[in-house]
């Protein structure tokens, strides 16, 4: 008899995993709170652009839909650097021809909706979540418009239920779970630019452009469409905060002394700002990420995280691939479950380290010399001796290692570029064959 399978959440993460239990055989119930987003017109305000990288291919490629996905996705090969008066810093990401990939999670979420359907999963939508019975594994939802109430029984549940999870918050209430949210001290709005004529893009598509300012930034990934969609971080209180940008005159004044290149090609600047939500941010821990043989949590319902890796879908999408891998390995429900909290709890406490490591070097380091010669130290170096160095944004966007192994390696890495950035004329002799003799005597 087929199993059933209960999945709460039509996210990317929920319609990923559904496509994997249905090319398992599995009879798979999708049951989603939001009304079906296909019949909407998505517009900016409703959420950060998304990075595609390689651990998140590798999950599209096992389920076959990586094709698919590509179609919508726009190659980004490198960071671009935008300093108060214009001028620009590039930084190539890994290899030439590595990238990342940006896609609108709008359209990557209704493009696996799609796929998720024709490949045999039933979507439910408008049912929110108001109760899980662990004992007889049973989910039950209210219908948000009829107040209806339905019961899902299945084999087991799977919590895809995002940074808000009821899942999670049944298990924290009724198993007594740990659990733990730390709201970080900025908050975000995302912003347009706008195509230009002809729906030209009015900067470099294939990059993602960053404005640091210190304790506060704003970055840009490209659409299909030409347009840029934008996101200012800032603190929620103090200089350059939030609580300052009250009025057109404070907003306007804020955008063309701290991003005037931006500002100059978006006319409608204030429109936007009054129109579009700003949105807090925050780290999410809990543990474990089951219950016995009949309840699991995968993606931001079990490690939501910051933006600033650009890796919360890949780890997600991660989730799904690891679970398919580890439901082939046993045969016993539970053992699967057991292991798969075990092994991938770690790495969601890693790429939330990783995440909050990389706001601090997008919105202090990308704008400082020795932080870029060092990144220009470490490439060389990588490239001459690819098997003793990878660099740590490599490991993370360009393999499927993983995130708690990448970060104690990095922080190996991290040491010895200390000693190296305090050798003497290291910015004359950087690209030195001693530089490259000392690097490697520090590994060896």
């Amino acid at each position: 008899m087929k199993k059933q399978i209960t999945i709460i959440g039509a996210g990317l993460v929920g319609s990923l995993c559904s496509l994997y239990m249905s090319k398992r055989g599995y009879d798979v119930n999708v049951f989603e709170r939001r009304r079906d987003l296909r019949n909407d017109n998505i517009s900016a305000g409703k959420s950060i652009n998304l990075a595609l990288s390689k651990r998140g291919w590798t999950a599209l490629e096992r389920v076959g839909v990586d094709k698919d996905v590509m179609k919508i996705a726009i190659p980004v090969y490198k960071r671009i650097m935008h300093d108060k008066d214009g001028n620009l810093t590039h930084q190539q990401y890994g290899k030439k021809d590595e990238a990342i990939y940006s896609v609108s999670r709008s359209l990557i979420n209704l493009l696996m909706m799609d796929l998720a359907e024709k490949n045999g999963a039933k979507i439910f939508f408008n049912e929110k979540c108001v109760d899980i019975n662990f004992e007889k594994t049973q989910a039950i939802f209210e219908n948000t418009n009829t107040k209806k109430t339905t019961i899902s029984v299945s084999d087991f549940i799977i919590g895809a239920d995002g940074a808000f999870s009821e899942v999670r918050k049944k298990m924290v209430e009724k198993l007594k779970h740990e659990y733990r949210y730390d709201e970080i001290e900025h908050d975000y709005k995302e912003l347009l630019i706008p195509a230009g004529e002809n729906n030209k893009y009015l900067m470099d598509k294939n990059a993602l452009h960053i404005w640091p300012r210190g304790n506060f930034m704003l970055m840009a990934l490209a659409n299909l469409d030409g347009s840029f969609t934008c996101t200012l971080f800032a603190p929620k209180t103090g200089n350059n905060s939030f609580e300052k940008l009250k009025d057109q005159k404070s907003v306007e004044k804020y955008f063309t002394k701290n991003f005037l290149d931006f500002s100059q090609i978006v006319p409608d600047l204030y429109e936007q700002w009054t129109n579009n939500p700003t949105s807090k941010l925050g780290i999410i821990k809990t543990y474990p990420w089951h219950n016995k043989n009949n309840t699991i949590l995968l993606g931001d319902s079990a490690h939501a995280t910051v933006p600033f890796y650009g890796q919360g879908m890949n780890c997600g999408f991660e989730d799904c691939r690891i679970l398919d891998e580890l439901l082939e390995k046993h045969e016993n429900i539970e053992e699967c479950f057991n292991e798969y909290s075990q092994i991938r709890k770690p790495n969601g406490d890693g790429v939330q380290e990783l995440s909050m490591h990389n706001f601090i070097v997008m919105r202090d380091k990308t704008a400082d010399p020795n932080f870029l010669l060092q990144k220009k130290i470490e490439n060389k170096f990588s490239k001459k001796y690819p098997e003793l160095w990878q660099p740590l944004y490599s490991m993370v966007s360009f393999t499927n290692i993983e995130y708690s192994k990448a970060i104690k390696i990095g922080e190996k890495q991290e040491n010895i570029m200390k000693t190296i950035m305090q050798e003497k004329d290291i910015h004359l002799n950087w690209d030195s064959e001693e530089t490259m003799k000392k690097i490697k005597s520090l590994i060896t």
